[in-house]
């Protein structure tokens, strides 16, 4: 067969690539399908077998062949192809194709299974909640958000991404909840884009991005319950094929410091914990840049005693604070990401190696001053509170502009550094949502889960007014 012959040349003869010729009656059959993407036990169960019941009975080759397996197989997706483009992108979807020599094919999905399944949560620790998280498989991570929301209202636009990759991308939101406008604007820039693959879903930010942020105006999760919890909400998330890291539009910056888990304990509690996140931010900013401020400009904004004790631990060291907290600064990140790409089992001896030895070397050596790694460590250790990546490498390049400032105007630079910080966090804007709501703009029955935890039973009854205007009401159909 022609095509049989044109599949062979533009595949380069791959050897993943099964041709087989079948003889029924007076015609042919050819099958194609790769060995790699395609499970072998099925082909011989489901269409080998089922071939056998064609040859006993009158059936003829053509729609009347098609029939016959859309009717057999059921629980396979049995579709008709279009055109020689389309029968390439389904061979290498796992479909195993039918050729006729009436130039008529179709293509029976049989996937091998090539995920490594339902895991529990490795990047967002699940203290409270459910365990399982997203895997790479497409139909999987969408079966676990329909498990959560068994509404015919959580509707989903697919696309095509991809000029090489051909990656499947679904968008996601609650159909009488979410804001048309949300939709149509993720929609508009997902149909932009034009390159040669996409191989996770990272790859969608900087398109999804409206301006270039160093905090992260898209949330980045593996947690099934956390991206029900913001369908609900009337927020839209896009799933990769191929990815476990599905994204979650608009993003708030009250949203970093909150976790699916807060929902699933006291409010009390939880209550207690965002405050200490919320000091952790502050703390992992602030603490380097005001011990630089008080060494070098502001002697007289700490008692005698505690600045000559800093003082005398400083004697021999040789270099200015400034130098001294970007070198622990560094030196800490390298341990940091040393620890993150070395197997588990190494990362933690490396860690300790880094931390205890050559911290204790360092001192010892004058290099050094013992309470410049107290507040580094103070510093790190409060910026490893969240699990937002983003997060944390934001905290990280305003930590090193407030030391700069202060080495150079001292508390003063602060206060300019803050003020900075907060005229950045005001502009943010997250598919032209205002990053810093609901503190500004000021939503008052948001206040009820921003900061302080209310009980469930006495929350507002009603939806963040930023994300839906057709459907306020919590709990209701429509």
């Amino acid at each position: 067969m022609e095509i049989i012959q044109k599949i062979k040349k533009d595949t380069n003869q791959a050897s993943d690539i099964i041709y087989k010729e079948i003889q029924i009656k007076d015609q042919k059959i050819a099958l194609v399908y790769s060995e790699v993407l395609t499970n072998g036990n099925e082909i011989s169960n489901n269409i080998l077998k089922n071939i056998t019941k064609i040859i006993d009975e009158d059936i003829s080759i053509g729609n009347q062949l098609f029939t016959f397996f859309y009717n057999s197989i059921p629980s396979h997706n049995v579709t008709t192809l279009k055109n020689y483009s389309d029968l390439l992108n389904k061979l290498f979807n796992g479909f195993c194709i039918f050729i006729t020599g009436n130039h008529d094919y179709f293509g029976i999905e049989i996937k091998a299974s090539l995920d490594r399944g339902i895991t529990t949560v490795e990047g967002e620790v699940s203290v409270r909640g459910p365990k399982d998280s997203f895997t790479e498989n497409y139909s999987k991570n969408l079966g676990l958000i329909r498990r959560r929301i068994k509404s015919e209202n959580l509707w989903l636009n697919t696309y095509e991404l991809g000029k090489q990759t051909k990656t499947k991308v679904a968008l996601l939101y609650m159909n009488n909840i979410c804001e048309k406008k949300l939709v149509k604007s993720v929609d508009r820039k997902l149909k932009k884009i034009n390159i040669d693959g996409i191989l996770d879903s990272g790859y969608l930010k900087d398109y999804l991005n409206e301006e270039s942020n160093i905090f992260p105006t898209i949330i980045t999760t593996e947690r099934p319950d956390l991206v029900a919890m913001s369908l609900l909400e009337g927020k839209v998330v896009i799933l990769v094929d191929n990815s476990p890291y599905l994204l979650i539009l608009p993003c708030f910056f009250i949203d970093l410091f909150h976790t699916p888990d807060d929902y699933y304990q006291k409010p009390i509690n939880i209550t207690f914990i965002r405050i200490i996140r919320i000091c952790a931010f502050i703390i992992s900013i602030l603490v380097p840049a005001y011990y630089i401020a008080i060494t070098t400009h502001n002697h007289d904004s700490i008692t005698t005693d505690l600045l000559l004790n800093f003082l005398s631990q400083r004697q021999t060291v040789p270099f200015p604070a400034l130098v001294e907290a970007l070198l622990m600064t560094i030196s800490f990140e390298i341990l940091r990401e040393s620890d993150m790409r070395m197997a588990s089992t190494m990362g933690t001896a490396v860690s300790i190696l880094g931390g205890l030895v050559l911290g204790d070397a360092a001192v010892s050596a004058g290099i050094i001053s013992p309470i410049m790694i107290i507040v580094v460590a103070i510093s790190a250790i409060s910026g490893l509170v969240f699990t937002s990546i983003e997060l944390t490498s934001a905290i990280r390049w305003w930590r090193i502009i407030l030391m700069i400032l202060a080495a150079s105007l001292g508390i003063y630079g602060i206060f300019l550094g803050i003020i900075l910080l907060i005229s950045k966090l005001t502009s943010i804007k997250s598919l032209g949502k205002p990053y810093l709501a609901p503190f500004s703009p000021l939503i008052k029955q948001e206040q009820k889960d921003a900061i302080i935890r209310i009980n469930q039973s006495h929350q507002t009854k009603y939806r963040n007014p930023l994300l839906t205007k057709k459907n306020r009401i919590r709990g209701r159909q429509s």
